[in-house]
């Protein structure tokens, strides 16, 4: 009598064998013939029934694997410049999982959104569960497109508002959405690109008048390639996301944290408080707290959120509008440091001496609670007796003691001596249409200085904490300029009469003397902006080099994980290392 396999040894032989798994080549394995088939037969349907088998194309396989031929979307592109693609179909309820593609030579170059065919092969113990070799692209990712509708008698066309593009898309009748002649629109290519002719779109949303100053912002995010959409899943994710529980974290809402913003701030990622230090072997000293949101508790490694946020780097700020890093789900509510919302929060706690010196600094994560959402203009204007409803409580309890602290840290920053660059911030002032009202400088602010100096000094603390806990980081890297970039300086100075000397070893002192020389000259702003232009970009490095800037052996971002990656990469390092 033949011996039906049991369902263990079925689906282990499935597992083993994925490519062979139909119900004939699982009967020669185990040397079912004749009626003992029909036995065969109901295990497999039981098994399928309890959704332990899948049945695809007369074959039988794990629901949970990938058949050994499969059609791929790449989602993405690594960190290390390699895609990442997972299939477009599902037969399982788990995330489907990721696929590394391995190129050949000939292979077709890929993008984003591409779908093809590929051939997959299983692998262990890495980030991928597959490796996928392509055996023919099969569809290209059509992108968003935005351009000019001119309307005609067949349908109309779109006309690329990027001066690079030279394709335009051809719009059958019925696929205008009502766009009028002369619109600016956005639409989506519709079928395969003909190998003759323009390739077909369809209007998706009408945008209005593409000469309307709201319009260039619009035009500007697509020039450049910004992500303005959120795909559904990042959506979903965010949507799901639940205020976060005291749990294991310290208690801080009684501390009277404030956060201190421009007046139209929607997310506010960093809060202050400070005190004097009782401390009697730190006398004149202060305790400074500077309360950062936890982002990494909602955005988790790997997850569709994190994804995208990778992807993104950073906020992206225009004058009428934010593409923002993050959901408003997050950024907007669950993330900001909203007044009077218990809140989580990565908080660190700053000792400073009466010179301004860190002699002490700790990190935690927390729960606090804003006792004030305030603008600069406010609390600057508390402070110089010129008190609200709301900040004239706060006047001689918050904002007194930062002040004091602040004065402290000033003493530290003038030994220090950062580069003291005089370029004023200026600020687009737009009508409710979009029109440019005005262009004026923005007036800086002793408690814009106060905020700037808190956030050093807390980014100092985390490059420091990761430092001396071997653990690895981002740190923020300014190089100091070539010698070249400082003898073209010399020459300017030269030309506008002013001294400057750079000596053997460059430093900021050099610099700032001939900044203070041109301060109140005709040639003032010239200099600033030389002095800029001779300066090397800031850069992102696992390795430290300083940053000259600052005068800073170590930096590192940790201040702002609500619209910089590179700060929730901090936090999730300073996690680990507690």
């Amino acid at each position: 009598m033949t011996r039906i396999p049991s369902k263990e040894d079925i689906l282990a032989w499935v597992s083993d064998n994925p490519s062979k798994a139909s119900k004939r080549e699982i009967a020669r394995a185990f040397g079912i013939r004749g009626p003992a088939r029909l036995d065969l037969k109901r295990q497999l349907k039981e098994l399928e029934a309890d959704g332990r088998l899948s049945k695809r194309r007369k074959a039988c396989r794990d629901p949970d694997s990938l058949p050994p031929v499969s059609v791929l979307q790449v989602e993405r592109v690594d960190t290390d410049g390699d895609l990442v693609a997972r299939p477009l179909e599902r037969q399982g309820q788990e995330q489907a999982p990721s696929a590394l593609v391995v190129p050949r030579s000939g292979d077709p170059a890929l993008a984003p959104g591409d779908r093809f065919l590929a051939r997959l092969e299983e692998i262990k113990g890495d980030t991928h569960a597959y490796e996928a070799r392509v055996i023919r692209r099969i569809g290209t990712s059509h992108g968003k497109i935005l351009g000019i509708f001119r309307k005609s008698d067949s349908g109309g066309r779109i006309v690329p508002v990027d001066k690079g593009a030279s394709r335009e898309w051809r719009v059958p009748p019925g696929a205008d959405g009502g766009a009028k002649d002369g619109e600016l629109v956005e639409a989506g290519q519709t079928g395969p690109r003909a190998r003759l002719g323009l390739p077909h779109a369809r209007i998706a949303a009408c945008l209005g008048d593409p000469s309307r100053p709201r319009s260039v912002s619009l035009i500007a995010i697509h020039q450049h390639g910004l992500r303005d959409d959120f795909p559904h899943e990042v959506i979903a994710e965010a949507e799901a996301a639940r205020p976060a529980g005291s749990g294991m974290r310290a208690d801080l809402t009684s501390l009277p944290f404030v956060t201190i913003d421009p007046a139209d701030a929607r997310d506010h990622d960093d809060a202050v408080w400070a005190e004097p230090d009782l401390a009697r072997d730190n006398e004149g000293g202060h305790v400074l707290w500077v309360a950062i949101a936890d982002v990494a508790h909602y955005v988790r490694p790997g997850s569709a959120l994190d994804l995208e946020a990778r992807e993104r780097g950073n906020s992206t700020y225009f004058p009428d509008r934010v593409v923002p890093m993050l959901p408003d789900r997050l950024s907007g509510d669950l993330c900001s440091l909203h007044e009077g919302v218990p809140r989580p929060c990565i908080a660190v706690r700053l000792v400073i001496d009466a010179s301004g010196e860190l002699i002490a600094h700790e990190f935690q994560r927390a729960l606090m609670r804003s006792a004030a959402s305030l603008s600069y203009e406010e609390s600057q204007a508390a402070l110089d007796g010129r008190p609200n409803d709301r900040t004239g409580p706060l006047r001689d309890t918050v904002l007194k003691p930062l002040q004091a602290a602040h004065a402290a840290l000033r003493r530290a920053r003038d030994r220090r001596q950062p580069l003291e660059l005089d370029l004023p911030e200026r600020e687009i002032v737009l009508d409710e249409d979009g029109t440019v009202r005005s262009v004026a400088f923005k007036e800086r602010l002793d408690m814009h200085r106060l905020i700037e100096e808190f956030m050093v000094l807390a980014n100092v603390a985390a490059a420091r904490t990761l430092i001396s806990g071997r653990t690895p980081l981002l740190f923020r890297v300014h190089e100091e300029p070539s010698r070249e970039k400082i003898r073209a300086l010399n020459e300017i100075a030269k030309a506008a009469g002013l001294p400057f000397s750079a000596g053997t070893v460059l430093s900021n002192r050099h610099l700032n003397r001939l900044l203070a020389a041109a301060a109140g000259t005709d040639d003032g702003a010239l200099i600033n902006l030389s002095v800029l232009r001779s300066m090397t970009q800031a850069y992102y490095s696992s390795r430290n080099f300083g940053h000259f800037g600052l005068a800073l052996k170590a930096y590192a971002h940790f201040t702002s994980p609500i619209r910089r990656y590179a700060d929730l990469v901090v936090h999730r390092a300073l996690i680990r290392a507690h």
